[in-house]
């Protein structure tokens, strides 16, 4: 479990491979090592990404997982848990289409949908179980601004993680009453192999930065946090601008 510094014992990365989702576990490591779960497709990342916890002493278990693959979530999720309890799970997949391509393509719209929000409510059910089963537990769902009001320069991807932030948000609410918690994510543009060769937007942040926030929220109960801080206050004035207004915005 969960221990008072709010460390957790075991880590669950679902998207292992990700900037964000290996930030967070490094900086889990730094308080003390912990069991981690490193959940992706098999290849040289994810060696690469077990081999440098376990430089830092952390027990590391590989287990293969495909966003799209929905059939297999619920066992990859038991088979995460066999080793003990899942304290903390980060749901951390997700692509980033070619904005004016996601739009003019079915294939490429669609996939975006299946990866992004298909795919993590399907591993959301399951993470769901497992808590109830547990009594306790932490999900981390890795949601973005984007998602709050999706804007015509990427409004497939916002739509994807609108979805998946509304399903995580009340995942949390139906979580509570069993032990369990949600914690929603919403990061602004963060710099990393997702965004590579992209602008950075203002506010940008770093995967470590991200990480910092999500081990502070998970340790301080939070539900919902935006990284940074003052992008809340940002996106709170974007979600009340009239939308006349707003297509006219340079963003």
């Amino acid at each position: 479990m969960i221990n008072a510094l709010g460390v957790p014992q075991r880590l669950l990365l679902l998207g292992a491979t990700s900037d964000i989702a290996q930030a967070v576990a490094r900086r889990y490591a730094a308080d003390q090592p912990l069991a981690v779960v490193l959940a992706a497709r098999p290849g040289p990342r994810r060696s690469e990404a077990a081999a440098a916890l376990a430089a830092l002493g952390c027990p590391v278990e590989e287990v293969d997982f495909e966003a799209t693959d929905t059939a297999a979530h619920a066992e990859v999720v038991r088979t995460a848990a066999a080793g003990g309890d899942i304290d903390v799970a980060l749901v951390a997949f997700g692509v980033l289409p070619d904005a004016e391509e996601a739009w003019n393509d079915v294939g490429t719209a669609v996939a975006a949908a299946q990866v992004n929000y298909v795919g993590a409510v399907s591993v959301g059910v399951a993470l769901a179980a497992q808590l109830r089963r547990q009594g306790h537990g932490v999900v981390v769902a890795l949601s973005s601004v984007a998602g709050e009001r999706p804007r015509r320069s990427n409004f497939v991807y916002g739509s994807t993680k609108a979805g998946f932030d509304a399903f995580y948000t009340g995942l949390g609410e139906a979580l509570r009453e069993h032990g369990g918690r949600v914690l929603v994510v919403r990061p602004g543009f963060v710099r990393s192999k997702m965004t590579t060769g992209m602008e950075a937007a203002p506010l940008s942040v770093t995967p470590e930065e991200v990480a910092e926030a999500v081990v502070n929220g998970v340790a301080n109960g939070k539900e919902q946090l935006w990284v940074p801080g003052p992008m809340r206050a940002v996106m709170s004035g974007l979600r009340h601008v009239p939308r006349p207004v707003f297509r006219r915005l340079p963003i």
